[in-house]
This record gives C-alpha cells, sequence and structure tokens, in this order.
C-alpha cells in the first residue's frame, strides 16, 4: 500500500463542549465563529445543534473561499455538507478528548476526496533486507522531548490536492538528519521525488513503486535516495502539487543518505529511537485527522491500516484533553497540509496505546557528508 493524503472514510467532525479560549494546549485554537456556531448546549456530541445548516454552510463557505458554477452544483454541495454535519456527531464521539471541527473539506464526497488525495494501491510492508534498528534502552528517556525546540524541523508545509504525504514524510527526516549531521537546516525537495523517483518494492511481491501525487513510501524514497545519490533544496527543486519531468541537478545535491533502519513495533523503541537519531517517518492511519483542530486524539476504535505518511518529531508525557479532563501522554506528529491545520500544523495522538497502526511502521534514517561541487 501507498501512502498519501488520505482518510479510510471522509467524514467531518465538530467541537462539541470547547471552545476557543478554554483549552490549554500547544497550538493555538482557531478563532473560528463556524467552530462555536455549530456548538450545542450540553456536554457531549449528541447535544449538537445542526437545526441551522444553511447558516453553518455560509459560514464554510466564506472561511473557505468556496464558490460553485450553479446553483445546481451549490445545491448538491450542500447536501452533502448536511450529511457530513450528522457523521459528525457519529465520529466526535469515538474520539472524545480532542477537538475536532469543518475542514476545507467538507463539501466533498468520501468518494470524490478518495479520489483527489488517496494513493493507496497494495498492501503495506516493508522490504525483507531492510535494516532493523538496534534495540536502546528506555529507561533514562527525558519525560517531555520535541526536536522543534532544538530547531531540527522545518515550519509545516502542504501538499495540496497532490498524494504526496510520503514524499513530505521522506523530506523530514531527511531534513533532522541533515540538521543532527551538520548543523543546518535546510528545507529539501519533495518535487524531486514526486518527478524522479520511481522506486519499487525490491522484494518484487508488490506493484507498490513511489508515483508521485498517486501515492508513495518512505523508504522506497530512502532506497531511491540512496541510488540517486541525495536530495536537491526546495528552492532549487519547488513544489508544484503535481507529478512533472524529473529535473534532478547531482550538482545541487544538497543532504545525503548514509543508511535508514526501520524501527521496532514497540513505542518505547520509537521514543529512544526518536531522541537519539531525529524526527522519525512514520504510517499512520488518519481516519481521525481530516477534522483534527487541537487537543489529544485518543480514538475510541481506529485501524491499523496504514494509509498516510507522517513525522513524528516529539512527544509528551502529559496532555491536557478536552472533554475527559485528562492528562494523556501523547506524540507530536507534523503533518503536510499546511500551518492553518490542527495545532498549527501538528497533531497529537495518544502515546502508549498503539494507536492508529502509528508503531507499525517506522523508519530512522542518518545523513552523510555532501562533499561540495
Amino acid at each position: 500500500m501507498a501512502l498519501s493524503f488520505s482518510l479510510i472514510t471522509f467524514s467531518l467532525l465538530i467541537l462539541t463542549t470547547a471552545i476557543a479560549g478554554e483549552l490549554p494546549v500547544t497550538g493555538e485554537l482557531p478563532e473560528d465563529s463556524l467552530i462555536r456556531q455549530v456548538v450545542g448546549g450540553g456536554n457531549d456530541a449528541s447535544s449538537l445543534d445542526l437545526s441551522q445548516p444553511h447558516h453553518h454552510f455560509s459560514l464554510f463557505k466564506e472561511r473557505f473561499g468556496k464558490s460553485y458554477s450553479s446553483q445546481e452544483e451549490h445545491d448538491y454541495r450542500f447536501e452533502i455538507f448536511k450529511a457530513n454535519l450528522r457523521q459528525a456527531q457519529r465520529h466526535q464521539a469515538l474520539d472524545p478528548t480532542a477537538v475536532h471541527g469543518v475542514t476545507r473539506f467538507s463539501d466533498l464526497t468520501q468518494s470524490e476526496f478518495m479520489n483527489e488525495f488517496l494513493g493507496v494501491r497494495t498492501r503495506l510492508k516493508y522490504p525483507s533486507h531492510a535494516n532493523k534498528a538496534p534495540i536502546l534502552p528506555t529507561d533514562e528517556l527525558p519525560l517531555d522531548f520535541d526536536w522543534r525546540e532544538l530547531g531540527a524541523v522545518t515550519p509545516p508545509k502542504d501538499q495540496g490536492g497532490c498524494g504526496s504525504c510520503w514524499s513530505f514524510s521522506t523530506t523530514g527526516a531527511m531534513e533532522g538528519a541533515h540538521f543532527i549531521a551538520t548543523g543546518k537546516l535546510e528545507s529539501l525537495s519533495e518535487q524531486q521525488l514526486l518527478d524522479c523517483d520511481r522506486e519499487c518494492d525490491p522484494e518484487g511481491e508488490s506493484d507498490d513503486c513511489d508515483q508521485g501525487c498517486q501515492g508513495g513510501l518512505m523508504n522506497n524514497a530512502f532506497e531511491y535516495l540512496l541510488k540517486a545519490g541525495g536530495l536537491m533544496l526546495e528552492k532549487d527543486y519547488p513544489y508544484t502539487a503535481r507529478n512533472g519531468r524529473c529535473r534532478f541537478d547531482k550538482s545541487k545535491i544538497a543532504a545525503k543518505v548514509a543508511n535508514f533502519s526501520v524501527i521496532p513495533v514497540d513505542e518505547g523503541q520509537i521514543a529512544a529511537n526518536l531522541v537519539k537519531n531525529g524526527p522519525l517517518a512514520v504510517g499512520i492511519n488518519a481516519r481521525y485527522m481530516s477534522s483534527y483542530i487541537s487537543g489529544v486524539s485518543c480514538p475510541l476504535t481506529c485501524s491499523a491500516d496504514l494509509e498516510h505518511g507522517v513525522l513524528i518529531v516529539g512527544y509528551g508525557s502529559a496532555g491536557y484533553s478536552s472533554m475527559r479532563k485528562e492528562e494523556k501522554p501523547y506524540w507530536i506528529i507534523k503533518n503536510s497540509w499546511g500551518e492553518y491545520w490542527g495545532e498549527n500544523g501538528y497533531y497529537r495522538l495518544c502515546r502508549g496505546y498503539d494507536l492508529c497502526g502509528v508503531n507499525t511502521m517506522v523508519s530512522t534514517v542518518a545523513a552523510a557528508p555532501v562533499t561540495p561541487h
């Protein structure tokens, strides 16, 4: 299976009891009149006031700059929007410790969303020859750790309407590894991977080739970088959110892969490798991410079917969760849906519960020196 900007089921989740100013979260909760207007008078998802869908749809269109070519198209999108509001009431109950809200995708059907942003082809698996990361000690890890505070993480990026999450996960890991090796934080090129990387499952047991906006896998991308020699800077090979002709210039390589390893299916080992080696490329089930606003997401049910590539950049020991008033340990996950998604581009997911497959496909990469040309 290739990873891309995706969801197994597209549904819109709406804010329940929490409102701006009440939640001590890492990211700032947006001052969103739409979210506040949808809130009902009770304390659970069943209390959502869905009696004013026209009003909510108007606010949605204004916030996200939506316009439609005809009245028929407008009415069609409104019906989809209403269906997603009804679905929201059911989905909020499954993730009560996070705050969820309207997204720019809330006028799309599930099939539209999947066709435009999903790049799943076959079942995901590691190549059998991949290096296995050594077991690291976990008894002296810091309680809280964040590579953003240490300078190893570039600002959030936006993959747009292209199933390229795998390339952003790859470059994020490489940016961190390059920083650790050189002390320099460089924004690396996702577009090079989209245009030039057609690396396939080295075992030949599937058709999991990297295919640009149609999806790919981070480990395939690391294999490609080993063969190609490295990655160019984003400024030298800028992102276009669409497939193009390969324009890789070997003389402009800015970062190289020395090696990469897969981490055991163990969240303690993930934390240890994160602290020692830098940000980690991760596959995740993104079902609860499309409408995430803030807080610690602890879904009551979440498949381990991996569909989205992200970057773990840190963890916390006790994150406040909105509805249940609990402290939850969490992962800090950098997404590729822009800085206006989630907590300024980040997602906090409960740590220690093996949720959403976060522990099942994790890779660490080391950077090699780049010889000046």
